[in-house]
């Protein structure tokens, strides 16, 4: 299942496919996410999630696309050492005027769970270029660390659920591994207002519209761990990756791409 806002046709696809592309440094990642329990943080410090990505070779930086003008909200985000310390707390890119961040006061959306379409499997997310992961159920732990999925057709749930009233659905995964590139790669081009589906073991759909997209640095989730992550406030996806700078080592890359999208 593929959906689509802003740009339509294969070029449009081609040239969201392109930036993936220039914008992924390396060939490994590995993914830094600072979770919370009951409300309180869980991690003391930025905690790697288990499993060390290793570079199918070194990375080589690759040089940035033609400004495009329409994605130039996009690239300004992207380009890490350029940001304003403002712009890497995520509030270039946010639901358009007169929504809410998650965990806010306004009344929640009304999810109406429908039959799955044919086509996508039961226990999967779809992204909005239409990548596809598995959902496996994970726990923190024993140092507080969320496990992800060498595979990169499978994707870690933690938290609420899809039919909870309130929390985070977390769902993370690697945006590439040992030289291969994974569905959640899309969440750098991903668009306001674009559709992610999850449907649930039974097969039952649920539907959610992206209104956040934000780009951390990894030493940044510690203060913002209970706003993206916490078990209270509104009922929200929130679906992380890894990207930017390759800096190598127990950290792999230098930021984490944190997308947002509420029930539709």
């Amino acid at each position: 299942m593929t959906v689509t806002s802003g740009t339509s046709g294969t070029s449009g696809h081609d040239d969201r496919r392109r930036w993936r592309r220039a914008y992924l440094l390396g060939a490994g990642s590995v993914l830094a996410v600072e979770l919370v329990v009951g409300g309180v943080v869980a991690l003391r410090s930025p905690a790697v999630v288990a499993g060390t990505a290793v570079p199918a070779h070194p990375p080589v930086p690759v040089a940035q696309p033609v400004p495009d003008g329409k994605r130039e909200t996009e690239r300004e985000q992207r380009q890490a050492p350029e940001r304003k310390p403002e712009e890497e707390r995520g509030r270039d890119e946010s639901t358009p005027e007169g929504g809410g961040e998650s965990g806010g006061e306004s009344e929640p959306a009304d999810q109406r769970p429908v039959a799955a379409p044919s086509g996508q499997r039961p226990g999967t997310v779809v992204l909005p270029d239409g990548g596809t992961a598995t959902l496996v159920r994970k726990e923190l732990g024993p140092d507080a660390v969320l496990p992800v999925p060498d595979d990169l057709g499978e994707a870690t749930w933690w938290g609420a659920g899809l039919d909870a009233p309130s929390g985070a659905s977390v769902f993370a995964g690697h945006v590439n591994w040992r030289g291969r590139t994974g569905p959640f790669a899309e969440l750098w081009d991903v668009r306001i207002g674009e559709r992610v589906t999850v449907t649930d073991d039974d097969g039952t759909e649920f539907a959610y519209s992206v209104s956040q997209i934000i780009t951390l640095g990894k030493n940044e989730l510690p203060a913002r761990a209970t706003e993206l992550f916490g078990q209270s406030g509104q009922h929200r996806l929130v679906l992380v990756t890894c990207g930017g700078r390759w800096l190598g080592g127990t950290t792999g890359y230098a930021e984490n791409r944190v997308v947002i999208a509420e029930p539709v």
